[in-house]
C-alpha cells in the first residue's frame, strides 16, 4: 500500500536568510540605479517589501524551500547560459 503523498512544508526563512534576501534585493536596485549616493535606504526599505510580498505570495501558494531552490538553480543555470562566452 502506498503512503499518503504529503506536501513539503512551506518555505519560512530564518530571520537571518530573509535579511539576506533583502541584502541581495537591495544591492540589486543600488545596481540598477548605478550606485548613485544617497538612496541606500530608499533600496533597503524598497527591497524589504519585495521581499515581504514574495514571501506572502510562496506562503499563498504553499511553495516549499525545496521548490524555492530548484527555481532559483533553473533560472541561475538559464542565466548564465544565455550570456557570451
Amino acid at each position: 500500500m502506498n503512503a499518503p503523498h504529503r506536501p513539503a512544508a512551506e518555505f519560512d526563512p530564518s530571520p537571518l536568510e530573509r535579511q539576506q534576501m533583502i541584502a541581495v534585493a537591495a544591492y540589486y536596485l543600488a545596481e540598477h540605479r548605478g550606485f548613485a549616493p544617497g538612496g541606500e535606504l530608499d533600496d533597503w526599505q524598497h527591497a524589504e517589501q519585495q521581499i515581504n510580498d514574495m514571501l506572502a505570495a510562496m506562503r499563498r501558494q504553499g511553495i516549499s524551500r525545496q521548490e524555492l531552490e530548484r527555481a532559483g538553480l533553473r533560472n541561475a543555470l538559464q542565466f548564465w547560459g544565455s550570456q557570451p562566452a
